[in-house]
């Protein structure tokens, strides 16, 4: 197994995740809301971390290529889940299962297009990625969720998660599109 500088930022963010839960369930301090965004903002940025590095110094593996996704998951759903449990709406729930739902759908699909060959055609779209970011400053705004220079951080994640809610479904939508055509025993389409 190649241990790369990139894979170990990736290693880091999954260790990150018991860290966040650890602060959310800590007895509340001053400082927890703060703690926890912090921790899932520095997770974010391991995130786009890793990428560059393996990018640009072609560090490349196949156990980070693995672990990659995983991590990513991994924290999204964790985190997801504590913000469901901090702010219990319905929908705020709602919100949740339609990211996580799509996260497990995509995964899916994309294990089953690399199966039959067609990895190529679910890969990460720029739809994708807005997502992701969106998704990731959402996230941060919920787990802090005290007002921030006057800007109410609970409101603003909230309707940022919504928006994330709306790209989630809207690039799953775009994979499931390209793959429609192998889901049907065809060739993929390479738009998506």
């Amino acid at each position: 197994m190649k241990m790369t500088f990139a894979t170990i930022l990736t290693l880091f963010r999954i260790l990150l995740v018991p860290v966040l839960v650890a602060i959310v369930y800590l007895p509340p301090h001053r400082w927890s809301h703060l703690a926890a965004a912090l921790v899932f903002v520095v997770g974010a940025l391991t995130d786009w971390a890793d990428g560059w590095i393996a990018r640009r110094f072609n560090q490349f593996s196949a156990f980070g290529a693995f672990l990659d996704p995983v991590a990513d998951k991994l924290a999204v759903t964790v985190a997801l889940l504590l913000i469901v449990e901090m702010h219990p709406t319905h929908l705020m729930t709602v919100m949740a299962i339609v990211i996580i739902g799509r996260e497990i759908a995509i995964s899916a699909l994309r294990e089953w297009m690399a199966a039959v060959g067609e990895a190529r055609k679910v890969k990460v779209k720029w739809l994708g990625k807005m997502k992701t970011i969106v998704q990731m400053v959402a996230i941060s705004l919920l787990l802090y969720g005290d007002s921030l220079l006057g800007m109410p951080t609970l409101l603003v994640g909230e309707i940022l998660l919504g928006a994330a809610a709306a790209l989630t479904l809207a690039s799953g939508y775009g994979y499931l599109r390209a793959a429609w055509p192998a889901l049907q025993g065809g060739p993929p389409t390479q738009d998506g």
